[in-house]
C-alpha cells in the first residue's frame, strides 16, 4: 500500500478537525434579557385588556338589557304611585292605566236556548307608554255557533288609552281618562261588523276606603252603513268591594242605546255581578307578575235584548 505523503497528512488532520470543532454558544447579556421581559410584559397586558374590555362590553350589554326588562316590569308598580287602587271591571272599560294579558271564554244564551261559545271574549293584551298613555291590541275571538251559522274568527281591534288626571290614596284617590277604540272589520262568515268603526269614551273612577265607583260613556260609530247598522251610545256604572285582601266583588249595569238604523230607539240593559280573585304573595317583589281569576254573568233586564244571559271566565296576568 503506498505510503502518503507529508502533504497529505497535513490536509486530512484539517478536515478532521474542522468536522469535530464544537460551535460556540454565546449566552445573552443583561440588556438582550431585559427585552426579552418587556416584550413578555406588553404581550401579557395587551392580553389583559383584551379580555378586560370585552368583558365590560358583556356586562354593560347585560346590564342594559336587565334595566329595560326592569323598567318596563315595574310600569304597573310606577303607577300605582299616580291611579287608585281598584279592579279592572269585568265588562266595563277601566279608567287606569295597566299593563296586563288577558284570556277569556264567555257563553251567550238567547232564549231560545241557543248556546254561542266566544274564545277570546274580545280580550288580549296592552302595554303602558310613558306615565300617560296605554295601547292595547285586542286579536279576533273565535266563535262557535250551536246553531246553522258558520264558526269563525270575529273582529279585531286596537284601543288608545289617555290618563287626563288621577290621584292616588293621598291626592284624591280617582282617576279621569279619554279612550278611542278602532274595531276592523275582519270577521269570518258573518262573524263580526259589516264595517269598521271608531268607539271614543271617557271613564272617571274614584275609591272611598273599601268601596270603588266607575262610571263611564262611550259611542260607537260606524265607518259606513249607517243605515244598517246605526249609531250606539253606552253607558256604563259599577259598584266594587275590595272584600279582602285577595277577593274583590262588584255589581255593573252595561246599557246601550242605538239611534237610527235597524234598531232604532231601543235599549238594551244588563245586570252583571262579578267576583275576583288576585294570586300575589306577600313577598312578591313589586315589579313580579301577579293574576287575576275572575268570573260573572250578564243578566239581560231589558224588554229588548240580543242574548238572555252571557257567562265570562277570565284569567289576567299584569306584569
Amino acid at each position: 500500500m503506498p505510503r502518503l505523503g507529508a502533504h497529505c497528512l497535513r490536509s486530512l488532520q484539517k478536515t478532521s478537525g474542522k468536522r469535530n470543532r464544537v460551535p460556540e454558544i454565546t449566552e445573552p447579556n443583561s440588556l438582550q434579557l431585559l427585552e426579552i421581559a418587556q416584550h413578555m410584559i406588553h404581550a401579557r397586558l395587551n392580553l389583559l385588556l383584551t379580555v378586560v374590555a370585552a368583558s365590560s362590553i358583556g356586562a354593560s350589554s347585560t346590564l342594559a338589557q336587565q334595566s329595560m326588562t326592569h323598567q318596563f316590569r315595574a310600569h304597573n308598580s310606577r303607577m300605582a304611585e299616580l291611579q287608585p287602587s281598584l279592579i279592572t271591571p269585568l265588562v266595563a272599560p277601566d279608567p287606569r292605566l295597566v299593563q296586563y294579558v288577558k284570556f277569556a271564554f264567555a257563553n251567550q244564551y238567547t232564549s231560545m236556548s241557543t248556546q254561542t261559545v266566544s274564545f277570546g271574549n274580545g280580550r288580549g293584551g296592552g302595554v303602558i307608554a310613558g306615565n300617560r298613555f296605554e295601547f292595547d291590541v285586542i286579536p279576533p275571538s273565535y266563535i262557535e255557533h250551536n246553531s246553522k251559522a258558520m264558526d269563525g274568527f270575529g273582529d279585531s281591534s286596537t284601543l288608545a288609552k289617555y290618563r287626563i288626571a288621577s290621584g292616588n290614596a293621598a291626592h284624591g284617590n280617582f282617576e279621569v281618562t279619554a279612550l278611542l277604540a278602532r274595531c276592523f272589520a275582519t270577521g269570518s262568515y258573518k262573524n263580526g261588523a259589516l264595517t269598521d268603526s271608531f268607539s271614543p269614551g271617557v271613564v272617571f273612577g274614584k275609591t272611598v276606603r273599601r268601596f270603588d265607583g266607575i262610571s263611564s260613556l262611550g259611542a260607537t260609530l260606524p265607518t259606513g252603513k249607517i243605515s244598517q247598522l246605526g249609531r250606539t251610545i253606552t253607558w256604563n256604572e259599577v259598584i266594587q268591594v275590595h272584600a279582602t285582601r285577595a277577593v274583590w266583588f262588584e255589581l255593573e249595569n252595561n246599557a246601550a242605546f242605538y239611534f237610527a238604523g235597524s234598531r232604532d230607539g231601543k235599549t238594551q240593559n244588563f245586570v252583571t255581578p262579578a267576583a275576583f280573585y288576585v294570586i300575589r304573595r306577600r313577598e312578591w317583589k313589586p315589579t313580579h307578575p301577579f293574576f287575576i281569576l275572575d268570573g260573572g254573568m250578564q243578566i239581560a233586564t231589558s224588554g229588548f235584548h240580543t242574548y238572555n244571559h252571557n257567562t265570562i271566565s277570565e284569567l289576567r296576568v299584569l306584569f
